[in-house]
């Protein structure tokens, strides 16, 4: 018996009826299926229903079914449990997902039989630290990681903010942007694109530091080692909010950082042969041969 999660856009009817659908036949033979309490209400499956805490707990495996924001939730839900995650793309640029929903029954055969093998990625871990982190009566909070990138920008309201960066402790230079990504070269297809930062390729292990929007002569990308620490500290006045992976996580005030550096843990995702990342390059963006 193999125990599936099914990890949903609860926005989409199709990821909802593929849900139940994928219910009944992997029951049908035999297998366990669970939703996180959330995904199991939108599905009216509710009796699969267990909380996001316990859900990775005994997995052999969490389905995705939306575009790439669903993957990244997968991700988060279990990576921390070494699960792998197969991604069906519901969405529109399916950069993270393997395969279609034509051929989900036939890649969940594939899985059950071992026909299968796992391409790791780096996870970014980021530590927020009040009070700068080093002071006396601070406080870190929880560890977080993202599969794309970290970013701390202006808030909505907002002007630029000043962050300084030190790179393995040693000071770097203040930035006065609209905000910092921290990608991870998955994300370099991300926020890092929109920003004008490098394509790199998802299997390399490295962090991306692009400014965004910089009021500064110096506006280019960094490449850095995966273990190296970053630490970007507000600076001034104006606050700036964390994002990671899309998901707005808090304010920063004077003296707040954050931390970035490789997480121990890395996202598995299930592929069912080599990926062609210049060929999906060229399909996402509508390149031609010449």
């Amino acid at each position: 018996m193999t125990v599936f999660g099914l990890v949903l856009h609860q926005e989409r009817p199709e990821a909802i009826a593929l849900a139940i659908e994928a219910t009944r036949r992997l029951e049908g033979e035999g297998h366990e299926v669970r939703l996180s309490v959330g995904d199991a209400r939108d599905a009216a499956l509710v009796d699969r229903g267990v909380p996001e805490d316990t859900f990775a707990s005994g997995l052999d495996v969490a389905i995705s079914l939306g575009g790439d924001g669903c993957m990244l939730r997968a991700v988060h839900l279990v990576a921390a449990e070494g699960v792998p995650v197969l991604g069906v793309n519901l969405g529109q640029l399916g950069y993270l997902t393997e395969i279609e929903p034509a051929s989900l029954w036939d890649s969940l055969d594939r899985f059950v039989a071992g026909d299968f093998a796992i391409e790791e990625r780096m996870l970014l871990q980021v530590t927020v630290l009040h009070s700068g982190g080093s002071t006396a009566g601070s406080s870190a909070e929880p560890v977080l990681l993202a599969l794309n990138e970290a970013v701390l920008e202006k808030t909505p309201n907002g002007h630029t903010v000043r962050l300084d960066v030190q790179i393995d402790g040693r000071d770097f230079t203040p930035y006065a942007a609209d905000g910092l990504i921290v990608a991870t070269a998955t994300g370099s297809t991300a926020y890092n694109l929109s920003a004008r930062g490098p394509i790199v390729a998802p299997t390399h292990r490295a962090m991306v530091l692009t400014p965004v929007s910089p009021h500064m002569l110096f506006d280019r990308s960094l490449v850095l080692e995966p273990d190296t620490v970053l630490r970007l500290t507000v600076s001034g006045h104006r606050p700036a909010a964390l994002a990671v992976d899309g998901r707005m996580i808090t304010e920063l005030v004077d003296g707040d950082a954050i931390e970035c550096t490789a997480s121990p843990h890395r996202a598995r995702l299930v592929v069912f042969g080599p990926r062609d990342f210049h060929q999906i390059l060229k399909a996402k963006f509508r390149l031609s041969d010449r």
